[in-house]
């Protein structure tokens, strides 16, 4: 048993910090959010009002955050002893990630980072893609807490993981993108949506978006994946950055971008990424 402290129990820390109480971890976990936490106490976990109750006396401080700002700021808040291993799990900016590892590293605190690919479905039953960055050692360490919340990979040196993340969800986005494109055409020629996804799932043009996010989330109109549209136009972001950042050409990804924006200004704030085919069938 671990003491693991799980900062962050929204759409995906809530049922990552379960599966974790579930393996007989000793979790103690904080959100801004009263109804989160008291869903953590549900689970058979603890809930603590603030950041230093939850990462008293952690092993592992587990981070599942928005963005990279809200991680440095909590990171800059921790009050742990030389010696904590801290896990960012959220989708942060990968430079940022290994300046911030830096940093840390002076105080005796070692980061990894270790997002994750899957959405709620796959937090809940605990097979979710985790992608890693750090030392194997590091990871070693946390390898038996990430192992109850699903498969790791380990990508490179921290940073490493961040970044895979990010272009992950620059392809995710894409491919949704083109995908209702396909669709609406199709739907306007008098094809079933049904019968076109059966057929791309058979056929080359498989992807998440025809496998999983159209029939289960469009279809069925309910734009529910749990996964906020402009978090993933702040991936698409992180991204295309990383491959400036780096040199490479990315004009498909910069134009996916620029569709996503415009997707995010004329829909909900707390729009699902699903939507998208929304803003697509009213433009």
């Amino acid at each position: 048993m671990t003491a693991v402290a799980f900062v962050g129990l929204g759409n995906m820390g809530g049922p990552m910090s379960a599966r974790l109480v579930a393996a007989g971890h000793a979790v103690r976990g904080f959100d801004l959010s009263p109804d989160a936490r008291q869903a953590l106490d549900d689970t058979g976990g603890t809930s603590a009002p603030d950041l230093a109750g939850a990462v008293r006396d952690a092993e592992i401080v587990i981070l599942m955050l928005p963005n990279s700002d809200i991680v440095e700021a909590t990171v800059d808040d921790l009050d742990v002893p030389p010696g904590t291993l801290v896990v960012d799990m959220s989708s942060s900016e990968p430079l940022r990630t290994r300046a911030l590892a830096e940093a840390v590293a002076d105080r005796g605190i070692t980061l990894v980072d270790a997002p994750v690919s899957g959405g709620v479905a796959r937090a809940r039953t605990g097979k979710l893609t985790i992608m890693t960055g750090g030392s194997p050692e590091a990871l070693a360490r946390v390898e038996p807490v990430l192992a109850c919340l699903g498969t790791t990979t380990r990508a490179g040196e921290v940073g490493s993981g961040h970044a895979v993340k990010a272009l992950n969800n620059l392809m995710s986005a894409a491919h949704l993108l083109v995908t209702s494109e396909a669709m609406l055409a199709g739907e306007r020629f008098g094809l079933d949506p049904a019968t076109m996804l059966s057929i791309f799932n058979s056929s080359s043009g498989r992807s998440g978006s025809t496998e999983n996010k159209w029939p289960n989330f469009i279809l069925p109109e309910t734009y529910d994946s749990g996964f906020g549209l402009r978090l993933m136009l702040k991936d698409m972001r992180i991204a295309t950055g990383l491959a400036a950042s780096v040199g490479t050409p990315d004009p498909l990804g910069e134009a996916a971008v620029s569709f996503w924006e415009r997707a995010a200004d004329a829909l909900d704030p707390g729009a699902d990424h699903t939507e998208i085919v929304n803003w697509l069938r009213k433009d």
